[in-house]
C-alpha cells in the first residue's frame, strides 16, 4: 500500500478506537450514574400508584406493598435499560458516520501533506546525467520535508560538480593526447614516404602507424562518449533511414573485407536528437555487427515505427553469446571474442593499419548516446548465434525540413 493509504488507515483506525473507548466510557459513567442518582423506589411511580401505595401502608398490607414496590422497581429498571440502548445506539452510528468522515479527511489531509514528497519522486525520476543542474522547487516552512528536499539538492549538487569535472577531465585529456599522435603520425608518414629509409625503418613506422591510428580511435571514441552523456543542446528532426543510410557509407570496406552482407529494410522514422550523434550510434552497431560474425555472415539492419516509438534494430549472424554476457558487452573496454577466422582474415586485410582490434567503447558509446535521446536497449541473443540489438526512440513531432531545391 502507498503511504497515503496507510496514514488514511492509521487516522481512521485511531479515530475508531478513541471513538470506541468515548462511548464505552460514556456509557458505564452513565450507568454508573442513574445507579446511585435514580430512585429506584418510587421517583418514577404514577400518582394513582402512590396513591394506592399510600393507602395499603395505611390498611397494612404488606404483601401488596411489596409486589407494588417490585411493579415500581421493574418499570424504572425497563425505563434504565431503554435510555441506555438509545445512548448506545446513537452512539455507534454517529461513531461510524465520524469514521467515515474522519477516513475521507485523513486521506484528502494525507495527500495535501505528501504533496511536497510527489514533487521530490518526479524530480528524482525526471533526472539524469544529463540535466543535473535541475533541482526540486519546493517552498514552504522548515519542517522535515523541506530538509529532505534541501539535503536532495545539495546532493545533485555534488553530483553535478563530480560529473562536470569527469567530463572536462576526460574531454581535456582527449584533446591534449590529439597533438602529439597528429606529430607522431606526421613522422611516421615522412619515415615512409623518404626514399633514404632503410627497410627495416619503414617496417617499423608501418607498425607505429598503425598503433596511432588505434590511439587516435580510442581518443575519438573517450570525446564522443564525454559528447554523448552531456545535455543535448539542440535537438533537431532526424529520419533514421538517413541515419543509416549515411552510417552504411562508413562500412563499406569493413564489409568487403570479411565478406559480411548487410541487408537493410528502412522504413520511414522520424526522431528528435542530435544527427552526428545518432549516426555515431548507428556506425558503432553496424561496425560490432559486422566485426563480430562470422565468414560470410549477414547483417540486418531495419527502421521503423512500433508500439509508438522509432526503432533502429541490427541483427548479425556470429558466434553464440551467453546471455550473462549480455549486459558486460557495454561496458567501457569490454570485447567479446570474435570469430578466430573472421578475425585471421580480418587481420590479414588490415594488417597495413593495424586497426583490427577495437578500442572496447563502441557499444558504451551507443548506451550513451541512446540515454541521452531518452531511449531504451534491448539485447537478445540471436538463435544459431549473434546478437539482435534493438534502439527504440521516441517518435519526432517536429515536421523534417525538405531540402531546398536548387535554382
Amino acid at each position: 500500500m502507498s503511504v497515503r493509504t496507510r496514514l488514511t488507515l492509521v487516522y481512521g483506525s485511531l479515530y475508531l478506537v478513541s471513538s470506541a473507548v468515548l462511548v464505552a466510557v460514556t456509557y458505564l459513567l452513565t450507568v454508573h450514574t442513574m445507579d446511585q442518582r435514580l430512585n429506584l423506589a418510587g421517583s418514577d411511580v404514577s400518582p394513582a400508584a402512590f396513591t394506592r401505595l399510600r393507602d395499603l401502608a395505611s390498611q397494612g398490607d404488606v404483601t401488596a406493598l411489596v409486589e407494588l414496590k417490585a411493579e415500581a422497581n421493574r418499570q424504572v429498571a425497563e425505563q434504565k435499560r431503554d435510555v441506555l440502548e438509545q445512548l448506545l445506539q446513537s452512539s455507534l452510528i454517529t461513531m461510524l458516520v465520524l469514521g467515515v468522515l474522519a477516513v475521507v479527511i485523513g486521506y484528502v489531509v494525507a495527500g495535501r501533506m505528501l504533496r511536497p514528497l510527489h514533487a521530490v519522486t518526479a524530480t528524482a525520476r525526471r533526472l539524469s546525467e544529463s540535466n543535473l543542474h535541475e533541482r526540486i522547487p519546493l517552498d514552504g516552512p522548515q519542517d522535515e520535508i523541506k530538509d529532505l528536499a534541501d539535503t536532495f539538492n545539495r546532493m545533485l549538487d555534488r553530483l553535478n560538480r563530480a560529473f562536470d569535472v569527469q567530463r572536462r577531465f576526460v574531454a581535456n585529456a582527449s584533446h591534449e593526447l590529439r597533438t602529439p599522435l597528429t606529430i607522431n603520425r606526421t613522422v611516421l608518414e615522412v619515415a615512409l614516404a623518404s626514399r633514404k629509409s632503410p627497410p627495416e625503418t619503414k617496417a617499423l613506422a608501418d607498425v607505429l602507424l598503425g598503433n596511432t591510428a588505434r590511439h587516435e580511435r580510442l581518443i575519438e571514441g573517450l570525446l564522443t562518449l564525454a559528447r554523448s552523456e552531456r545535455h543535448l543542446a539542440a535537438r533537431t528532426a532526424t529520419p533514421l533511414p538517413d541515419v543509416v543510410h549515411g552510417a552504411l557509407g562508413h562500412l563499406d570496406d569493413l564489409a568487403g573485407e570479411t565478406g559480411v552482407d548487410v541487408e537493410a529494410r528502412l522504413s520511414p522514422a522520424v526522431v528528435t536528437g542530435d544527427p552526428v550523434l545518432l549516426e555515431r550510434c548507428a556506425v558503432n552497431l553496424l561496425e560490432n555487427a559486422v566485426k563480430y560474425n562470422v565468414k560470410d555472415g549477414r547483417v540486418w539492419v531495419r527502421t521503423g515505427v512500433r508500439d509508438g516509438a522509432a526503432f533502429l534494430q541490427v541483427v548479425n549472424t556470429g558466434r553464440p553469446v551467453p546471455s550473462y554476457e549480455v549486459e558486460a558487452i557495454f561496458e567501457p573496454f569490454r570485447r567479446l571474442r570474435p570469430d578466430r577466422s573472421a578475425a585471421r582474415d580480418r587481420n590479414a586485410a588490415r594488417e597495413r593499419t593495424g586497426s583490427a582490434d577495437g578500442t572496447g567503447l563502441g557499444l558504451s558509446i551507443v548506451r550513451a548516446v541512446v540515454d541521452a535521446h531518452g531511449g531504451t536497449i534491448e539485447t537478445v541473443p540471436r538463435d544459431g548465434g549473434g546478437l539482435s540489438i534493438t534502439v527504440r526512440l521516441p517518435v519526432s513531432e517536429q515536421p523534417v525540413l525538405a531540402p531546398a531545391a536548387v535554382p
